[in-house]
């Protein structure tokens, strides 16, 4: 198993968005990029994306802010503790939970988004049903991406 406190997303992919962390979809893998933006090992992967910016909303935490915070060195389970002081406003687990379902949920929102995954489809194979939400989208490619078969 790779060691989520030093990725390398050239090596392996980050964690699924479906991943939770303290309820919060998506953190685990946002770790995994925000470590392998500061060891300069994100590859391909970016920072700060439109999944990114869901949390960053949800939370009401600066993307800066939490890049920082990553910078210290913080575990998983440090970050966990430091999302939950700075979260404004202050949510409930069920809260949390309810979001995390609607972020796992999320589709293209728009023509032109429908329009770039469904191209991203035609390439995994164009008679695929089973791409429906950006989740979905996300671990078929970090799956292909490492060598697995669409």
């Amino acid at each position: 198993m790779p060691g989520y406190n030093q990725s390398d997303l050239t090596q392996h992919p980050p964690r699924s968005p479906r991943v939770r962390l303290g309820g919060f979809a998506h953190l685990p893998r946002l770790l995994d990029k925000a470590r392998a933006i500061i060891a300069e090992t994100n590859g391909e992967y970016r920072y700060d994306t439109m999944m990114d910016r869901f949390f960053f909303d949800y939370t009401g935490i600066a993307a800066e802010a939490f890049l920082e915070a990553v910078r210290s060195g913080r575990t998983d389970g440090e970050m966990l503790a430091w999302v939950m002081r700075h979260l404004q406003p202050r949510r409930t687990p069920a809260e949390i939970a309810q979001w995390s379902a609607w972020l796992e949920a999320q589709g293209p929102a728009n023509a032109a988004r429908h329009a770039w995954l469904s191209e991203r489809i035609k390439q995994y194979g164009p008679s695929r049903e089973d791409i429906q939400t950006w989740c979905d989208h996300l671990d078929l490619d970090d799956y292909v991406s490492f060598g697995g078969k669409a």
